[in-house]
């Protein structure tokens, strides 16, 4: 494969669930710019998450409003390094003046991709995203795993996400 594939993730809803998870979940206190967020981690999904990454030769990148707070709050909880973000600055236009109804992240998550192949976890994804990115000449192969908010993150999201790698070209 010519491009490293991206693997990009989101938190909320993704590696921090809204409902309520039972198990090897830990709940955490983060303070980001100034305002006290609780959030609950799994340490198996940045074991996941990198062997995901290593097995298909692709990059890890946040892709999440968290932005830089994702690296001092979210992965050294994870064992996660340092990964690059996606700056996610709210966007001007209005959610009525997008091209498909697209989520706000979308742009930047396109803009930030340049062509390479990526998969994005994120619980908000959905058929306009994927009509946008479809719909940019400057897009390549993509992967949305909608990720389900409630239990967040699972086995199932990462295995799919990498039979779709596997079919790119084995991940090399």
């Amino acid at each position: 494969m010519a491009e490293q594939p991206l693997l990009l993730v989101d938190v909320d809803g993704v590696l921090n669930p809204t409902g309520h998870r039972p198990g090897d979940f830990r709940t955490y206190d983060s303070v980001v710019d100034g305002t006290l967020y609780k959030v609950r981690l799994n340490r198996a999904h940045g074991d996941w998450l990198l062997a995901l990454a290593r097995d298909t030769g692709s990059a890890l990148v946040w892709a999440t409003t968290w932005e830089d707070a994702a690296n001092d709050w979210i992965g050294p909880r994870l064992g996660l390094p340092e990964l690059p973000v996606i700056p996610m600055p709210p966007l001007a236009v209005p959610a009525q003046g997008r091209d498909f109804g697209e989520m706000f992240k979308t742009p930047h998550v396109a803009d930030y991709a340049a062509g390479r192949p990526f998969v994005w976890f994120d619980d908000a994804v959905s058929a306009a995203d994927e009509d946008y990115l479809r719909a940019r000449s400057d897009v390549g192969d993509f992967l949305l795993v909608e990720v389900a908010a409630e239990s967040g993150l699972t086995r199932e999201d990462v295995a799919q996400a990498g039979e779709w790698l596997a079919g790119l070209g084995g991940g090399t």
